[in-house]
């Protein structure tokens, strides 16, 4: 018998654990084994450990897809006309409407289930891969998807954690275990774990089976570096006695589904959360929609033209009633009135029906398979942009990517580039150059520049008097840098006493590990680790003499606040200097504690992790007590490079007339010096600081001087006539530019919100300024911040369009902010790739993306979105035109088989083709001259102007085809057997004049043929050739009617009809030919495509 402790103070937690049922938390039971006490409550049903990333089943595909489907507004119309034509008797079959919108939903559904289909075999994939489970003291293999929470879960090195693990034990004996998460967060270097203090020893299976233990922790949520309020609790026996001890639990136990293990051979872990709400899962969640301005373009244009089809169709039901009010006229004798409809009470719903009829006559003016067409050039075009040799790294072994093709006429469209310094501008590749120790400086010998004791050196630093004391201060000095650090050492391995493999060091951060040697003589104590806020890292450690130090490295702005004393004036004044240089620096510091005061800090450590709610708090403040009255010690240096063709990218964006902000964390000097060194800031430019330092020194009335400052700035940039406009070309000559500094503090202070609606103003006083500044550089700025800046910019009543380019996990926010998101493929993981819309390997490839790629996709997708609605209004504007002939009787003009095929067969290939491989100026002529791009900006090409052109274009050709043939194809003229020609012969010449017109002024449009174009272009007007021949010399046994028999073939065979149709052709042409000979081309040799 044993007996419980219940008096144990970590037992009546429990207790208030297990009695409280707490609805944000969760109790999980180890291997499934409730503790004594705990067997009459209900047991928590959790999710199984299945993984969907696919939307649709096999069950829900159909309606799920028709709904999202019809959620489209063109789709949603035409399902209405379809219906109308079903329910109403309506002077077209509905097959007419029926069959285009069949075609667009098939199509769009078999794409958007081949993609589900694939996502559903990765998910089966992942859910069926063999795991290891510990059951009943044995290793039992399973599936993933049938794992359970409180499983305990065997995972050896190199695999992946098959769900969210609480680390119980590992191979090695001090339970830590090593771990990438580069498929989380994109960072590849190897991170530490720690197993649960009190199951450490247990290591087999019979042992880790026995384990009698209970998690209190957290529901599920997505943060990955967030686990709070977990606490493990276990039953140890000690000489016939039962003990509930009691620990904290926190993010460095937590392994992730997703992360693999690495260096470890083996550890035991019970699933916590599983399935979809593992915090990998919870990650899934897609980015916000964005629309592209092309987009929003299109949606005007529809409004338009559903108004032009509403007045058509209202103009049409008033004119057949005024014409049928003659007494002379009544409806057409092949429609005639029933008896029903002349009574009073049936006249509205009368009225209503032809209402519906011209609706479902004039329809095809809505251009439904254009949105087919702009997905699949989306679709194709994006490869295109993978496929693209100048964009492929070497070194990486990798080319761009594109995560969303729907964007990628946005790219042409930019006017604002807000871009990472660190790794996006720079190489993140860092090379010591020099250190500050106890203010003097320390470089590496050179040939011209020997330090001889007492004399200068080249650079204006002198040579210091070396004793004891200065020994002293350089070996504390080293020993910071070897031991404030997180670098691991991996044990040797051996066989039968053979060392395989000699010990190697393990880092999150790879310049640490050349840092290391000297650590061998003190044991850590304790590390407080780095974080974006502190903007510092500390470790505390003891010699083997006994003394206690604790060492403290960081940001100089993170550290100078916490030192009592040291040589600051000195070591800040190199600090600064070597900023202006653009070297990145880092201050050390250092305090000796006593053992009073390290098991103070102990203490206050142990209760802060303890702690179930609001841990990270708690230990935030630990920290920053801890990490006070320091000793500085000196500082070191170190250069990142600029990135191959950073300042000519930067050039060339400017010269196309885009503003180039750069959002950087680092601080002011450092950032300046990349500004100058990339190009973006010059010596004739004019800059102006908007920072905490010229903001501090009034205390009492910050805002007050924040106003003055945007007050003189305002008047300088905004009210100076001279001031050149950032959106034109650099100029060198006497016209003023200006660049504007700011940092996150000032920052903050302009986007803090006040009770008198201040904050507004400044923000408005600050976009001003900005907008007419040739460039901006935003220091010290927190990654929250930085999404800020994007949507301050966004938002404003331009509505600009907006591109954010970086490559830490930091830029994520503003990637996701922007219209534009791009990722490079840098150092610091892959997580901003993986957010962002596009990927890139490096800076210098946001050229041609934008330049090239950007303005290209632009053109097409505009001309196809312009020729869409010309084409489709040159196909109904004679319908219209041949009611005033028909005595407003709903008759068709074309056949229904015509109506049908003239936007899925006839002319739908020809500028798909076009929108995908048309060059109207060489790729290098676009990369070479930047301010081309500048005549596409402002979305020109789908402005009202053009949009009204091709418009008119659409009027004058309908126009031309329906009266050409009404006056050249009278009654007069007779066909070979005698006969004239009837309503169906004139459709078919007006069709015919048709297709052949709109297909031809593509060709005139098109400046780069390639055989697609050739094979597309002439292969649909034979085919419409081919089939109008096919469908017009059988006898369809289908058909009620076979009005269109031998109708083509006769046609063809009259002399009239054939010279009639040629001359609208050409009479249709002539205007586009007129504009392309008096248009003189500006630079032709440049719009010359090459072969």
């Amino acid at each position: 018998m044993y007996t419980y402790l219940k008096d144990n103070k970590y037992y009546r937690i429990l207790n208030i654990l297990y009695d409280e049922k707490r609805v944000d938390s969760r109790t999980v039971y180890v291997g499934h084994h409730p503790p004594p006490g705990t067997e009459s409550f209900l047991p928590q049903h959790f999710r199984n450990n299945r993984i969907v990333s696919s939307k649709y089943t096999y069950w829900n595909f159909i309606p799920k897809n028709l709904f999202e489907q019809f959620r489209r507004i063109a789709n949603f119309y035409f399902l209405i006309i379809f219906l109308v034509q079903v329910i109403v008797d309506t002077p077209t079959s509905p097959v007419t409407s029926g069959l285009p919108l069949f075609f667009v939903i098939i199509v769009t559904a078999i794409k958007q289930g081949y993609e589900d289909w694939l996502r559903h075999k990765a998910d089966n994939s992942v859910n069926r891969s063999p795991v290891y489970v510990v059951v009943e003291g044995n290793v039992v293999r399973t599936q993933s998807e049938k794992i359970q929470v409180g499983d305990v879960v065997r995972v050896k090195e190199d695999e992946t954690f098959p769900c969210d693990l609480i680390l119980l034990s590992s191979s090695r004996d001090d339970g830590l275990c090593y771990v990438t998460t580069a498929s989380l967060d994109g960072e590849s270097s190897q991170k530490t774990y720690f197993a649960v203090r009190d199951t450490i020893a247990f290591r087999t299976d019979m042992e880790i089976d026995s384990l009698n233990a209970t998690i209190e922790c957290e529901q599920p949520q997505p943060d990955l570096y967030k686990f709070e309020f977990a606490c493990f609790s276990i039953k140890l026996k000690f000489n016939h006695l039962c003990v509930f001890t009691f620990s904290s639990l926190g993010p460095g136990n937590l392994l992730l589904r997703g992360a693999t293990l690495k260096n470890t051979d083996q550890i035991y872990g019970v699933a916590i959360y599983t399935g979809m709400e593992t915090k990998m899962a919870l990650n899934y969640q897609g980015k916000s929609q964005k629309r592209s301005v092309v987009e929003k373009s299109i949606n005007v244009f529809l409004i338009v033209y559903l108004c032009l089809l509403i007045s058509k169709s209202v103009i049409g039901t008033i004119l057949k009633y005024i014409w049928q009010n003659a007494p002379t006229n009544d409806e057409a004798w092949y429609n005639p009135k029933r008896a029903k409809d002349k009574e009073g009470n049936m006249v509205p719903l009368k009225i209503f029906t032809d209402f519906l009829s011209y609706m479902v006559l004039f329809n095809f003016i809505i251009p439904v398979s254009m949105y087919v067409t702009v997905e699949m050039q989306k679709f194709f075009g994006s490869y295109f942009i993978t496929w693209d040799k100048d964009m492929y790294d070497d070194q990486l072994g990798e080319g761009a990517l594109v995560n969303t093709s729907d964007l990628n006429e946005e790219l042409g469209q930019v006017s604002y580039v807000f871009t990472d310094k660190t790794g996006t501008l720079t190489e993140n590749n860092m090379e010591f150059i020099e250190c500050c120790i106890d203010g003097f400086k320390y470089k590496y010998p050179t040939i011209d520049a020997c330090v001889v004791d007492g004399l200068p050196t080249n650079d204006g630093t002198f040579s210091r008097p070396y004793g004891r004391a200065e020994k002293e201060r350089e070996e504390i000095f080293f020993h910071a840098l070897c031991l404030c650090h997180t670098v691991q050492v991996k044990e040797e391995d051996s066989v039968d006493g053979v060392v395989k493999q000699q010990c190697t060091y393990i880092a999150s951060s790879p310049d640490e590990v050349a840092l290391i040697e000297g650590s061998y003589w003190y044991q850590c104590l304790h590390v407080l680790n780095f974080d974006p806020v502190r903007r510092r890292m500390s470790v505390i450690v003891q010699a083997s003499s006994g003394k206690i130090l604790l060492f403290c490295k960081g940001a100089d702005s993170s550290i100078f606040p916490r030192v009592k004393d040291g040589k600051q004036d000195e070591i800040k004044l190199h600090v600064e200097q070597n900023a202006l240089t653009g070297l990145r620096t880092l201050c050390v510091a250092y305090k000796e504690l006593t053992q009073d005061e390290y098991d103070h800090i102990n203490a206050q450590l142990h209760e802060a992790k303890m702690a179930l709610k609001d841990r990270d708090e708690k230990l935030a403040q630990v920290y920053d007590d801890i990490e006070s009255n320091l000793h500085i010690i000196g500082a070191t240096a170190v250069e990142d490079s600029l990135q191959e063709l950073a300042a000519e990218t930067i050039e060339a964006l400017h010269s196309a007339g885009m503003h180039v902000w750069v959002l950087t964390g680092d601080k002011m000097e450092t950032a300046m010096a990349t500004c100058y060194a990339c190009s973006l800031f010059h010596r004739n430019m004019k800059l102006l600081q908007l920072t905490t330092k010229h903001i501090e020194e009034y205390e009492a009335r910050k805002e007050d001087k924040l106003h003055e400052l945007l007050l003189e700035m305002h008047k300088a940039v905004v009210q100076d006539k001279k001031c050149s406009y950032p959106n034109s070309l650099r100029s060198w000559s006497g016209i003023q530019e200006y660049g504007l500094i700011i940092d996150g503090a000032a920052l903050s202070l302009i986007m803090k919100p006040s009770q008198d609606g201040s904050s507004s103003n400044y923000e408005d006083l600050f976009l001003q300024i900005c907008q007419r500044c040739t460039a901006v550089l935003c220091c010290r700025m927190a990654p929250l911040q930085k999404a800020q800046i994007v949507k301050l910019v966004k938002n404003t009543k331009e509505n600009p369009v907006t591109l954010a380019i970086g490559d830490g996990a930091n830029d994520v926010s503003m990637i996701l902010e922007a219209h534009v998101g791009i990722g490079l493929k840098g150092k610091e993981g892959c997580q901003a790739a993986r957010n962002s819309d596009y990927a890139i390997p490096k800076f210098k490839h946001l050229r041609k993306l934008l330049l090239v790629h950007g303005h290209l996709y632009y053109i097409r997708i505009a001309h196809l979105v312009q020729y869409f609605f010309y084409k489709n209004l040159c196909f109904i504007l004679p319908q219209f035109l041949f009611q005033f002939i028909c005595g407003f009787s709903q008759q068709p003009l074309y056949d229904a088989a015509y109506l049908i095929c003239y936007n899925i067969c006839f002319t739908s290939l020809p500028i798909l083709a076009y929108s995908l491989l048309e060059q109207h100026i060489n790729m290098e002529a676009l990369k070479k001259e930047p301010s081309l791009y500048r005549n596409i900006a402002n979305n020109a090409m789908l402005q009202w102007k053009p949009f009204l052109y091709w418009t008119f274009l659409g009027l004058f050709n309908g126009l031309v085809f329906f009266f050409g043939t009404y006056f050249l194809c009278n009654n007069s003229i007779l066909e070979n057997s005698g006969q004239v020609f009837g309503n169906w012969t004139f459709g078919t010449v007006v069709y015919t004049a048709l297709v052949f017109t709109v297909n031809l002024k593509l060709a005139l449009d098109t400046r780069c043929w390639t055989w697609i174009n050739h094979f597309v272009l002439w292969g649909s007007l034979g085919f419409f050739v081919i089939f109008s021949f096919i469908w017009g010399s059988i006898i369809w046994p289908f058909l009620m009617h076979q009005r269109m028999y031998s109708v083509f073939i006769k046609m063809s065979a009259s002399p009239p009809a054939c010279l009639t149709i040629m001359l609208l052709i050409v009479v249709s042409l002539v205007p586009d030919i007129v504009v392309k000979i008096i248009r003189k081309p500006v630079r032709r040799e440049k719009l010359q495509v090459g072969d």
